[in-house]
C-alpha cells in the first residue's frame, strides 16, 4: 500500500523525457524504481540517485529527486563520499556492465570491501549501448569479436566481500520490484545486477529467459529455504554431490525434493557455487538472492569514530 504522506510514483517523474531508444530495457527498470521507493517509507527529499557513464547511467535526469551525474566508473566513490557527508541519505547508484567493470571495477570492488550501507544496481547488457555496440567486460565470447573471458560478475562481487548480492531481469516486472524492495532493507552495500535487453546492438541476448519456450528451463528462483527446483512443470532439481552440483530428474523415483539443496541465503561458499551455474553448461541462471549477512558498514563506524574523537560533536550531516 502506497504510504501517500510521503509522495507517489507520479511524484518521482521529471521534466525530462528519457532519451533510451524505443523498446529499451531501461524503461522498465526506471518504472519499476519509480513504483517501489513511495513504498519503502523513505523520504523524498533524502533520495539520491548517483551514476557514471552509459545508457543507464542517465538515470538521475529521470527521477524528480537528488542526484548526480558523474564520471566514467566513479559513482562508487561519488557515492561514498556523500555518504560520509550525511548518512540520512538514501543513496541508489546506478551503473551499467561497462561503466562499473571496466574503469570503474577498482571503485567497485572496494565500495563493496567497506560495505557502505547503499543501493547499487548494475544494469548490465552484455554490451557497451552509449559507443554504438563495442563489446564490454561481460560480453560473451563470439559476440562482437570477442576473444577475452567475460567477468562474471556474481563471483566478481561476492570476492570482493559483498554482503547483499543479487540478481533480476528488466522483463520480470513483479521478481524486480521484489529484489529493489530486498535491496533497500538490507543494512550495507546492495548489489542487484539487472539483466537489460539492449535491442538496438545486442537484441535477444536474454530471450532464453523470458521466451516461455525456454526460461523454464534456463531459470531458477531462489528462496530462503526452499529447495532448487525448476522446469515448466517443475520437475527438475539440483542436488550437491560434496560442493559438485548435479541436475536430476523428479520424474523419475530415483530422486525427491528431500534430496535436493536447500537454499541458504548465509552461506557464502554456496552463493559461490551458484554464481557459477553460469559457467556450465545446460545449468540454469539463478535469480534472486544468491547472498545476504549483514556485517559493519563502513560509513557506520566512520561516523562512531568521528563521534569518539569529537566531544562536542553532534552529527547533522556535515562533517565540519
Amino acid at each position: 500500500m502506497i504510504n501517500k504522506k510521503h509522495f507517489l510514483t507520479e511524484d518521482l517523474v521529471s521534466n525530462q523525457k528519457p532519451k533510451w531508444c524505443i523498446g529499451c530495457g531501461n524503461y522498465s527498470i526506471l518504472k519499476q524504481v519509480q513504483e517501489i521507493l513511495p513504498i519503502i517509507g523513505v523520504s523524498k527529499e533524502n533520495i539520491v540517485f548517483i551514476s557514471g557513464i552509459g545508457c543507464s547511467s542517465r538515470f538521475p535526469y529521470y527521477m524528480n529527486t537528488f542526484g548526480f551525474h558523474g564520471i566514467h566508473g566513479r559513482a562508487p566513490a561519488i557515492a561514498t563520499g556523500v555518504k560520509l557527508a550525511n548518512s540520512k541519505l538514501n543513496i541508489w547508484i546506478i551503473t551499467g556492465d561497462g561503466d562499473s567493470l571496466a574503469i570503474g571495477g577498482n571503485h567497485l570492488i572496494h565500495l563493496l570491501r567497506r560495505n557502505i550501507n547503499l543501493q547499487l544496481l548494475l544494469i548490465n547488457n552484455e554490451i557497451y549501448g552509449l559507443t554504438k555496440g563495442q563489446h564490454s567486460p561481460t560480453t560473451k565470447i563470439g559476440k562482437k569479436n570477442k576473444i577475452d573471458k567475460p567477468f562474471n560478475t556474481l563471483t566478481l562481487v561476492l570476492g570482493a566481500g559483498g554482503s547483499f548480492v543479487a540478481r533480476s531481469i528488466d522483463r520480470d516486472t513483479e521478481h524486480l520490484k521484489k529484489m529493489l524492495i530486498r535491496c533497500y532493507k538490507h543494512i550495507g552495500t546492495s548489489f542487484l545486477e539487472i539483466y537489460q535487453n539492449c535491442n538496438i546492438f545486442n537484441d535477444g541476448v536474454f530471450n532464453h529467459f523470458t521466451d516461455k519456450k525456454t526460461k523454464y528451463d534456463n531459470t531458477i528462483f531462489l528462496e530462503h529455504d526452499k529447495p532448487l527446483i525448476f522446469g515448466k512443470n517443475y520437475n527438475k532439481g539440483i542436488l550437491l554431490d560434496g560442493l559438485e552440483p548435479k541436475i536430476v530428474s523428479l520424474e523419475e523415483t530415483t530422486y525427491s525434493i528431500q534430496d535436493l539443496w536447500i537454499h541458504n541465503e548465509k552461506d557464502r561458499t554456496k552463493a559461490n557455487i551458484l554464481a557459477r551455474f553460469s559457467d556450465k553448461n545446460d545449468f540454469p541462471y539463478p535469480f534472486g538472492v544468491l547472498f545476504n549477512e549483514i556485517i559493519p558498514c563502513y560509513d557506520q563506524l566512520f561516523e562512531e569514530k568521528y563521534k569518539s574523537n569529537n566531544e562536542n560533536y553532534t552529527f547533522d550531516g556535515f562533517i565540519l
